[in-house]
């Protein structure tokens, strides 16, 4: 089965490559009855080729001029473009073929047939599924209608003729019809397409090539003895056109929310923080217990929090934790109040931000100075809509020194979203379990005005004292996700989980600049 057609964008009249093309971007010249054609060597290469042919395949081509079928497909369409010298057809050959295990059932029968075989009239139902192909035979015995299962007992109904699909597997070719496409359903054949090109001369071709194409080799660039000597005017040498845009490349390249993603790492990293990590299954302990968030607080419950099976085992000390929270331990505070349990410490769960890293790097690095980080993916029980999605990444940071205090946390905030491209930022006060004084950082964003971008302040006493903790601890947490949105000026917070690559290729991004 095949089909012919003539190749999209590659024939006279068209106009989807631009005229000028040449397969390296230089061009060449040839003057005839008044008209002009702007060739390329491999283009005038082609012509002369195909000149006492009249038509051939590109394969044929491709091995008179020593290049792959693919490159006299690009010339052999240069020529179709620059002035109708050459036409490109494209035929399409549909066959089938059977797959390694249907060229096996191929010869030993169908699974079905050879489970059929293997007893006479009657037999059990456990005695067939002895049998090594039981599990795929048994379905198509009855489905086929070959047998009758009563109580246990498999009986057969009657004669069993070879139907189309057993007659198509054994036939020499692979036709189209009824028992190839149940061939096709079970995986025991495959469609497969070969594409084959075919190249014809014009009449405007044949006639520019009898007046004689000038095959000699070009010179790209000028030698220091061409130039000495002159020899570069008796030189052919290749002509460039710059009133022409150069074919358009598509390289690979990261997805635009990975780089924003790594830039911030990298501003990170060049403002002398360490990245830190830690599983995505945290225990409600570090989640939250360790931030002196309230067990009986809102978000431990379902509605916001992804539990999981299965208890996580506490860490040593972890006393000192539920002394903080029923009557504030050693420290001036009074806690929670209340009975703290150890069993909802222990409740596994998907982490819900990423603070609970920095106190666990904390708890193993307890002496200053401490300036880490973490970006990575974070959950929670959200309804999805352009602003929000069950799962998200986040930033936290964490700087721990001795002296340092409450402005220098607002200065690591400024300098951070001055590097990744707003300079405008201000804070207003806010409140968190876990930090005291706390602020939301704000940026401003041309059309959009001041945007909330997270949470930061300075670690409780109450956070830092049962893991001996005595420096003050600078934190913050901000929504990369968000920051994201607004460098690629997004609405939808979908757009950056989505395999679009239309987008992939023409979004921009510039460091620091808000990209496009």
């Amino acid at each position: 089965m095949s089909r012919r057609e003539r190749e999209p964008g590659v024939g006279p009249g068209t106009d989807n490559h631009r005229p000028g093309y040449g397969d390296d971007g230089t061009e060449s010249t040839k003057s005839m009855t008044g008209g002009r054609y702007v060739l390329s060597l491999n283009e005038r290469r082609l012509l002369a080729a195909l000149a006492p042919l009249g038509r051939a395949d590109a394969s044929t081509l491709g091995r008179e001029l020593g290049a792959t079928a693919d490159a006299v497909v690009q010339y052999a369409s240069l020529l179709a473009q620059n002035g109708g010298l050459a036409v490109v057809e494209r035929s399409v050959e549909t066959s089938y073929a059977l797959t390694e295990e249907g060229q096996r059932y191929a010869l030993e029968g169908l699974p079905e047939r050879q489970l059929l075989d293997s007893f006479t009239e009657k037999a059990t139902m456990a005695e067939l599924k002895n049998h090594p192909l039981a599990s795929i035979g048994i379905g198509w015995l009855r489905r086929k209608g070959w047998v009758t299962i009563r109580d246990g007992v498999v009986e057969k109904a009657g004669n069993a003729p070879k139907g189309e699909d057993e007659q198509t597997l054994t036939s020499t070719i692979l036709e189209d019809g009824p028992g190839l496409a149940e061939l096709l359903k079970r995986g025991l054949a495959v469609e497969r397409e070969s594409v084959r090109y075919t190249v014809s001369i014009t009449e405007a071709g044949e006639a520019l090539a009898r007046g004689g194409l000038d095959l000699r080799e070009e010179v790209g660039q000028l030698t220091h003895e061409m130039i000495l000597t002159g020899s570069w005017r008796e030189t052919p040498l290749r002509r460039y056109r710059v009133d022409r845009l150069p074919r358009r490349l598509i390289p690979g390249k990261v997805h635009p929310y990975q780089r924003l993603l790594d830039e911030m790492r990298t501003i990170l990293q060049d403002m002398g923080f360490v990245e830190m990590g830690g599983g995505l299954v945290q225990s409600g302990f570090w989640n939250f217990d360790a931030l002196f968030q309230p067990q009986d607080h809102p978000a431990r419950e379902m509605q916001d929090t992804f539990h999981l099976e299965g208890e996580a085992i506490l860490p040593p000390g972890w006393e000192r934790v539920r002394a903080m929270h029923e009557h504030g331990g050693e420290t001036t505070s009074t806690g929670w109040g209340g009975t703290w349990q150890e069993a909802k410490a222990r409740q596994q769960v998907l982490r819900t931000h990423l603070t609970g890293l920095s106190i666990q790097y904390l708890a193993s690095h307890p002496t200053p100075p401490v300036k880490a980080f973490a970006i990575g993916r974070v959950f929670r029980r959200e309804a999805i809509d352009p602003t929000h999605l069950p799962e998200f990444e986040q930033l936290e940071g964490i700087v721990m020194d001795e002296g340092v205090t409450f402005s220098h946390l607002l200065g690591f905030l400024r300098e951070f979203y001055r590097r990744l491209g707003f300079p405008q930022v201000r804070f207003r006060p806010g409140y968190f379990p876990y930090t005291e004084p706390s602020v939301e950082p704000e940026v401003f964003v041309e059309g959009l005005g001041w945007v909330e971008l997270g949470g930061a302040g300075v670690f409780r006493e109450e956070v830092t004292a049962p893991f001996g903790i005595d420096h003050p601890v600078l934190a913050w947490g901000l929504g990369a996700s968000r920051l994201a949105m607004l460098r690629l000026g997004l609405k939808d917070l979908r757009q950056l989980y989505r395999s679009d690559i239309d987008w992939c290729r023409e979004t921009y991004i510039y460091p620091g600049r808000g990209g496009r």
